[in-house]
This record gives structure tokens, C-alpha cells and sequence, in this order.
């Protein structure tokens, strides 16, 4: 576990953090929809970063995003957003005998590289822990790269929450749990998983969010002043 500390977040920052970790959950857990990808060009929502703006992986990541906004400005086609869903297909659930960028923690980390192992039950209690179970729970993997940013994004918003209500003791005892969680889970293998995606994406929106993703962790890291730990490989 993360040695204890003293945590001085302040709002905009954990506010970021919250609108930040939600975005990726949602973009890399949902199948691509059409009608909400053309809501994102038309707010514009990749002509800025609300959290690690500063890290040059999320300045990439905005570049790559906000290119791929401006040549859908006027709608995106039929071939394009096809185009969109084999890449979420081939990415996340696996057209080739081996998923180029697998989306569980187990995978990276256990020795035998499949799901559903030690991992996914540790990252199981950390949910419940906070009562934050995912909707799937026993259907699907809780250790998917998207549960694990809205459990930090739900997390950071605790921590905002104590922070508005004076609750030094609760907020201090969210941002220890991000530390924690950041160290024992989510930075020995996140970081790897999005150096594969920035690699394997075929499309510039799922580059995007693999750099968006990138630069966020580094962020947090930053933020919580946690040490990186070992990395998986795979």
C-alpha cells in the first residue's frame, strides 16, 4: 500500500479529473454510437482538456482528436464510422487470434495472462470497498481499462465532495484510496496498454484516446505524487 500522505488537491483539479477519467470510461467501454460521436464535434469537446493538459501525450492526443473532428464536421459517413467499429471491435472484444491491446489488468499481469484471475477479484473488493460495483458485476471482467478510470473518476469526485463539505478526514482518505489503487493497480499495467493502443489504433479517435489516456495517468501520477511501480509486460 501507498505510504500515507497529505493530500492538498484543490477543486479545479479534481474537477478536471472526474469529467476527464468518465470521458475515457464511457469512449473506451461503449461501442461507438453515431449520434454521440457527432455530439462531440459539434461542442467541440477536443479543442481543449479539462485534466493533464500540460503532458505532451495529451496534447498528441488532442491533436489527433481534434483532426478527427474537423474532417467529421459536416457528418460522419457510412464508410467512416464503420471504419470506427471494427476498430473498437479488433481493439477491445478481438477479431484476430491474438487482441492486439487486450483492455484487462489480468491479462498483463497474471502469470498464465488470462482473465478473470487474482487480479480482477482484487479489483472486485476495490470497488466494493467504496460500493462502486459495476453493472456487469460476474458478467465480464471488472479490471477493463474503463472501470478501472470511472472507479477513479468516481473516487475523485468523493474527494471533490468531502472538499466542497470542509471533510478533511474523507477527503483525505479519497485521494489516499486514488493513491493506493493508481500503485497497486491501475500504473503497473496502464501505461503499457497505452503505448499498445497508440501503436495498434488503426483510426485517429482511438489513437487519440490511447494518448488522452496516456497523458491523464502521467497527470494523476503527478497530482498524488505517486511513484510509478513495476511495469507488466506482455
Amino acid at each position: 500500500m501507498q505510504k500515507t500522505m497529505t493530500f492538498t488537491l484543490d477543486t479545479e483539479s479534481l474537477t478536471g479529473e472526474v469529467l476527464s477519467l468518465a470521458f475515457l470510461g464511457r469512449a473506451l467501454y461503449i461501442e461507438p454510437e453515431r449520434e454521440w460521436l457527432q455530439g462531440l464535434i459539434a461542442e467541440q469537446v477536443f479543442a481543449d482538456a479539462p485534466f493533464g493538459v500540460d503532458q505532451a501525450e495529451t496534447k498528441q492526443g488532442l491533436e489527433l482528436l481534434q483532426s478527427w473532428s474537423t474532417k467529421h464536421a459536416n457528418g460522419i459517413s457510412d464508410q467512416d464510422f464503420f471504419d470506427l467499429k471494427q476498430d473498437y471491435t479488433r481493439l477491445f472484444i478481438g477479431l484476430d487470434p491474438i487482441m492486439p491491446v487486450p483492455p484487462w489488468e489480468s491479462v498483463y499481469l497474471s502469470r498464465d495472462h488470462m482473465v478473470f484471475q487474482d487480479e480482477t477479484r482484487q479489483v472486485r473488493e476495490w470497488y466494493f470497498r467504496f460500493n462502486l460495483a459495476p453493472e456487469k458485476l460476474h458478467k465480464e471482467p471488472d479490471d477493463h481499462i474503463a472501470l478501472e478510470l470511472i472507479f477513479l473518476s468516481r473516487l475523485a469526485q468523493l474527494s471533490l465532495m468531502a472538499l466542497e463539505q470542509n471533510d478533511q478526514q474523507a477527503f483525505q482518505v479519497y485521494c489516499q484510496a486514488q493513491a493506493d489503487f493508481l500503485t497497486e493497480h491501475l500504473l503497473r499495467w496502464g501505461l503499457v496498454w497505452c503505448r499498445r493502443m497508440e501503436e495498434h489504433a488503426r483510426t485517429d479517435f482511438y489513437r487519440g484516446l490511447g494518448y488522452l489516456t496516456h497523458g491523464s495517468l502521467l497527470e494523476l501520477a503527478a497530482t498524488l505524487n505517486v511513484q510509478f511501480p513495476k511495469e507488466a509486460s506482455l
